[in-house]
């Protein structure tokens, strides 16, 4: 029983399907299948039940993936522990953050950061999904909520001020928003503290676009599509855009990063934070 087809089996249990664990394992289809025929052939027992809907575990599959879990673990505990103890500034350095920040703050630092280490290749994965540090899915994570993870660093990196905007010549909303329109997030983000605010400041406002980027908001306000709160550090961007004042200014977020303690002592990751901290104060 070799490892990597340990690794296939959670591939499968997890995607629900050949195809699914081929992408997340970066292995094409009839491979991911031979490796999980040579695995269950090993342990004498099938593993998964072939349906309609996909690959599904059998009680024996069930009975045995909580300890494959823990083997991961161990493994990713193994490879964290001597890439964490590097202390050269060269290899990769993966950081994943949000659209329009991966873009707009964070580029400008790794690309300067890049410039000055050479030998540091790193790859920005910007994606609303919260990447698993504990699985190396990336080494840095940037996010807006408090990281809720077991064995993860974090610390505060930056605040962000918010303010409502709209095309250059837009009047100012009437009382409650009376006849405004408005661009906010889409129902999966209705919790966010923003989304909150233009409801209790422009209840009469009504709403005339969604979206879950930041982004694709700002492009669509500058469009003239009506009013949105955007972060400053995004809306200086559009030239179009005019911040409007109403009674209280949107709330504020604070932004965190986070990396698997294992790393602490990686050099290249260290450097980065270093320089992250630098940046964000001449920025």
């Amino acid at each position: 029983m070799e490892w990597s087809d340990i690794k296939v089996f959670l591939a499968v249990a997890r995607g629900g399907s050949l195809g699914a664990a081929g992408r997340a394992l970066g292995m094409a289809q009839p491979t991911v299948g031979r490796r999980l025929s040579v695995l269950e052939q090993a342990v004498g027992t099938v593993l998964f039940q072939r349906t309609h809907q996909g690959l599904l575990l059998t009680d024996a599959g069930h009975s045995v993936l909580a300890t494959a879990e823990r083997m991961e673990e161990e493994a990713l505990h193994f490879q964290r522990t001597l890439e964490g103890g590097e202390g050269d500034l060269t290899g990769l350095l993966r950081v994943t953050a949000s659209d329009w920040f991966g873009n707009l703050v964070l580029t400008p630092a790794l690309s300067a950061f890049g410039r000055q280490h050479p030998g540091v290749a790193i790859e920005l994965l910007t994606d609303s999904r919260p990447y698993d540090l504990a699985r190396r899915e990336a080494d840095l994570a940037f996010r807006i909520t408090p990281f809720t993870e077991q064995d993860i660093v974090v610390r505060r990196f930056r605040r962000l001020d918010y303010g409502l905007f709209g095309r250059a010549g837009t009047p100012p909303p009437a009382e409650q928003g009376e006849g405004a329109r408005l661009i906010t997030m889409n129902a999966s983000f209705a919790a966010m503290p923003d989304v909150a605010w233009l409801a209790r400041m422009l209840p009469k406002a009504r709403v005339v676009f969604r979206s879950n980027n930041r982004e694709v908001q700002a492009r669509a306000c500058a469009d003239g599509l009506g009013l949105a709160v955007l972060p400053l550090a995004l809306a200086r961007h559009y030239p179009a855009l005019v911040q409007i004042d109403l009674a209280e200014p949107p709330p504020a977020r604070d932004t965190w990063l986070g990396y698997h303690k294992d790393l602490r002592r990686l050099g290249r990751l260290r450097a980065l934070l270093d320089f992250l901290d630098s940046f964000s104060e001449t920025d």
